[in-house]
């Protein structure tokens, strides 16, 4: 089964994570190829990926360099950064006929094996249903401008099984490129906008255990086993994580020993990440300071005679 990232420096402490829980909770991590676009990352970080995988037996990996601004760098960027929209040229660099693409700020805690063989029924790619457009960031640009009706299913570009086969046959690769260029300044959900304008209502359906949201200020989803991912900011990893996200202490339970200590401290590029989404933690400190208030409420009145 293949399995590919795209990701720059800055995606290093939550790659390791993702890879971790993915191959801990693989019943056959031998059967897995890993292939790893990569935006910035130098020889000691390509060495480290190797030596993280290395631990469960997997020889089947490919690190492939690529320019995200050559490629990218007239769409509109996620803070300065194009990384994101690397899953768009995955048709160039797979060879076999699906891939299961995943961002690297999961947990991943089923068996990925599952998915081998799946039915794409002549579908482009599979995701989990995200719901109606209607209540998509991006659907006033989708609907308004590109005319796609409210009713119709969107999905997470997270976690994306890819029919590659379909689309070597249909170059949607060239046809993403194309629209990217023609609405360069309206994607506000960068490669997600992008995917959900060519297949809303158009994509299968994987079982929405194959993609949970998990939001800072949340309690983990009850009962639900499967790929846990950490929507929205702050992460776990980000500066103060460890205090505004709920998952923290699951998300770190699969960081990996020499991980940590290569990947798991601030430098100049957190601090910019961390100043790009003061609002994020602005929201965050407001709601923790809501639901302490409240848990000291609820307290108080438990102890009233």
């Amino acid at each position: 089964m293949n399995i590919a990232f795209n990701i720059n420096r800055l995606a290093m402490i939550g790659l390791g994570v993702t890879l971790n829980s993915l191959l801990k909770n693989c019943s056959n991590p031998k059967k897995i190829n890993i292939y790893i676009l990569c935006a910035d990352l130098n020889y000691k970080d390509k060495e480290n990926i190797h030596k993280l995988l290395f631990k469960y037996g997997l020889i089947n990996i490919e690190l492939i360099d690529f320019n995200v601004k050559e490629h990218f760098g007239f769409f509109s960027s996620l803070q300065g950064d194009w990384t994101p929209y690397g899953r768009l040229l995955l048709q160039d660099y797979i060879v076999d006929d699906a891939v299961l693409y995943l961002d690297a700020d999961l947990v991943v805690e089923l068996d990925v094996l599952l998915l081998d063989g799946f039915d794409f029924h002549g579908k482009a790619i599979a995701a989990v249903n995200g719901g109606q457009m209607r209540y998509a960031l991006d659907h006033p640009f989708l609907c308004k401008e590109i005319g796609l009706d409210l009713d119709l299913a969107v999905f997470n570009s997270g976690i994306l099984l890819m029919n590659l086969k379909v689309w070597r046959e249909k170059d949607i690769k060239s046809q993403c490129l194309t629209f990217g260029k023609k609405y360069s300044d309206q994607l506000t959900s960068h490669d997600q906008t992008i995917l959900n304008a060519l297949f809303a209502g158009n994509f299968a359906f994987l079982p929405s255990k194959f993609n949970i949201s998990w939001y800072a200020n949340t309690k983990r989803p009850v009962g639900r086993i499967g790929i846990l991912h950490f929507v929205g900011s702050p992460k776990p990893w980000d500066l103060f994580g460890r205090y505004l996200h709920k998952g923290f202490s699951v998300w770190k339970s699969y960081l990996d020993v020499d991980w940590k200590k290569a990947y798991y401290k601030y430098n100049y590029s957190d601090f910019v990440r961390a100043w790009h989404i003061r609002k994020s933690y602005a929201r965050s400190f407001i709601l923790k300071k809501k639901q302490n208030k409240l848990s000291r409420d609820f307290i108080k009145k438990s102890e009233l005679p």
